[in-house]
């Protein structure tokens, strides 16, 4: 079938063809799947794994002064504290900026009446079938407690804007996602803070 009457690019990666599925025991977020697929260069059928979870959200939120609302915590994979935005997962039947609103005051207890959709990414397509929405709240304020899960362990600060860009020029901030939602509202290029001209 040629490219004109399928509408593919002729010279892209052809689209594997799953043969089966099945089911590995639950874990805490994700429902792993066992797809049999059909690698079309080859032929040859091979099982890959799937993480079926829900989307998620992650929210940049700027004080009036322009400080960015940040949470430290514990993270299991890398065995180490991070510095990252408010985020977490979408429940069931709410909508992505309800997500957003509610995982900001959750986690560090600051609200917002002015929020603005900025897109979102598939966090790892390799291997993860889900979308992370980003979210900027501007103008926000501290207006309730934090209300933490029994498997949290959150501080909350507030950074300025420069301060964000050297704690990502250092690696400090490293978590990809926050750097995705992080680079819709700032300049973070690193040539910036070398000196050397940036593209």
């Amino acid at each position: 079938m040629d490219e004109a009457r399928t509408g593919e690019d002729s010279s892209a990666p052809r689209r594997w063809v799953r043969h089966a599925s099945r089911h590995a025991g639950g874990l805490l977020i994700f429902q792993p799947r066992w797809d049999l697929m059909e690698n079309p260069r080859t032929g040859e059928r091979m099982e890959r794994l799937v993480l079926e979870t829900r989307d998620w959200v992650n929210v940049v939120a700027l004080t009036e002064a322009r400080e960015l609302v940040v949470v430290r915590q514990y993270r299991f994979g890398t065995e180490a504290v991070t510095i990252e935005i408010p985020g977490g997962v979408i429940d069931q039947d709410e909508s992505p900026l309800d997500a957003a609103r509610r995982e900001l005051r959750e986690e560090s207890g600051f609200t917002s009446q002015n929020w603005v959709e900025l897109g979102a990414v598939t966090p790892n397509p390799a291997f993860h079938d889900n979308r992370c929405h980003h979210f900027l709240a501007r103008g926000v304020q501290r207006t309730h407690p934090q209300e933490l899960d029994n498997g949290e362990d959150i501080m909350v600060d507030l950074v300025s804007l420069e301060r964000v860009r050297e704690l990502v020029a250092s690696g400090a901030i490293d978590h990809s996602l926050v750097l995705s939602a992080l680079a819709r509202v700032l300049d973070l290029r690193v040539a910036a803070l070398s000196g050397s001209e940036g593209p």
